[in-house]
């Protein structure tokens, strides 16, 4: 029975506590005896939170840890979508080794687990999902990964995607993916249909971006909820991005926020750069899940991101002018416990019998650490320590 014996660590920042794993998971506090051959780590009196959890990041896309990619105007989403293709052939590093230094370095920064979109199309094939599946691989005790068939090209508009998708199940992905119906597809029921017919042959959940504004975007929002009640794939739907609840007045939000939470719709939401961000408590007030994701992490879309959930934690708050103690707890609450619950995993809340999966940082409290974003001092899975100071202490597998 491996047992090991966190000394001087205080979760969510309350009293110092020695906290006891055993198999795997928190087995209690402050015990008065130890289990034969039980190992003890000194905490040194670090904050103790939940590991983070990345719901929505493009690990195919990215040239983390490689040569650095400049990147072409474009001044629109299709645009962007061309122009990453032809990004692509200037990479001179596999998406395999792309791929794995980005989750190597994710790990490192304290993240349990990934939904990761990889492209599905013609032209790719299920190059990316597999790919992006090898590279996770050496990781899997360090974090799980959900792989998201996505249709970055179109679904509609792109004959043969959508029976790309579809084998993309039986080789590795997990959940279908969707983009912008009528902003890319310019066919809201015809990709909806195609959608939600696959989910229903497959049993597999639905993951759809959408980043269209405004009415076109609600009337979306409105049939995916229509939708996913009518399939009975309440909680297995989940909607990312969705720009146009930021365009609603307090009375269209709650309308829409109703119909998501009686649908268990899902949103992800990304705070990046200029985009709009998900206006989040009125949404939890009304029962809907709200997750966040790291996207496009130094690829042909941005230049920016670094896949470290700690961050991404810290941009929500500042993206949504958190300034109290409860306010920037929240944020962490997203990134941590909502990520979780998307993921259909445990939370690990630090309870007695809660995943043993935390980070150990420097800080006085919750929110002091989403302000400063502090590098883990150690990161621990399943009571395992597999970092310190962001480096991986031990091989993978």
């Amino acid at each position: 029975m491996h047992s090991v014996l966190f000394t001087h660590v205080r979760p969510h920042g309350g009293p110092s506590q020695n906290l006891l794993v055993t198999r795997g998971r928190i087995a209690g506090t402050d015990p008065t005896a130890l289990p034969e051959g039980c190992q003890v780590i000194d905490g040194g009196g670090a904050l103790a939170l939940p590991s983070p959890v990345d719901a929505h990041i493009h690990p195919d896309k990215t040239g983390w840890g490689h040569s650095w990619l400049s990147r072409e105007p474009a001044g629109t989403l299709r645009e962007l979508i061309d122009g990453e293709v032809t990004a692509r052939q200037r990479m001179t590093a596999t998406t395999e080794e792309r791929a794995g230094a980005l989750i190597a370095h994710a790990v490192g920064r304290g993240t349990r687990a990934m939904r990761a979109h990889c492209d599905v199309a013609p032209v790719h094939g299920l190059s990316n999902v597999h790919a992006v599946r090898a590279a996770a691989a050496p990781f899997a005790p360090a974090m799980d990964l959900q792989v998201v068939a996505f249709p970055q090209l179109g679904l509609v508009t792109e004959p043969g995607t959508a029976d790309l998708i579809e084998q993309s199940l039986k080789e590795g992905a997990d959940i279908i993916g969707g983009l912008d119906p009528i902003g890319v597809d310019g066919d809201r029921d015809g990709q909806l249909d195609l959608l939600f017919a696959m989910a229903e042959r497959t049993g597999r959940p639905l993951d759809i971006h959408l980043h269209d504004r405004g009415l076109p975007g609600l009337d979306q929002v409105a049939e995916i909820a229509r939708r996913t009640v009518a399939s009975g794939m309440q909680g297995k739907v989940a909607i990312s991005h969705v720009f146009c609840l930021a365009d609603c007045d307090p009375g269209e939000l709650a309308r829409t926020g109703d119909l998501l939470a009686e649908a268990r719709v899902a949103l992800v939401t990304c705070a990046l750069g200029a985009e709009p961000v998900i206006p989040i408590p009125p949404l939890r007030e009304r029962g809907v899940l709200v997750a966040a994701g790291s996207d496009g992490v130094r690829d042909p879309w941005t230049p920016f991101g670094d896949g470290d959930m700690i961050t991404r934690a810290h941009l929500l708050a500042y993206r949504t002018d958190a300034r109290t103690d409860e306010e920037l707890a929240a944020c962490y609450a997203v990134v941590a416990d909502a990520g979780a619950d998307l993921l259909g995993l445990e939370r690990a809340d630090l309870s007695i019998g809660a995943p043993a999966d935390f980070v150990l940082l420097t800080g006085e409290s919750v929110a002091q650490a989403v302000v400063d974003r502090p590098v883990p001092d150690l990161v621990v899975r399943a009571g395992k320590v597999m970092a310190r100071a962001g480096h991986l202490t031990r091989n993978p597998g």
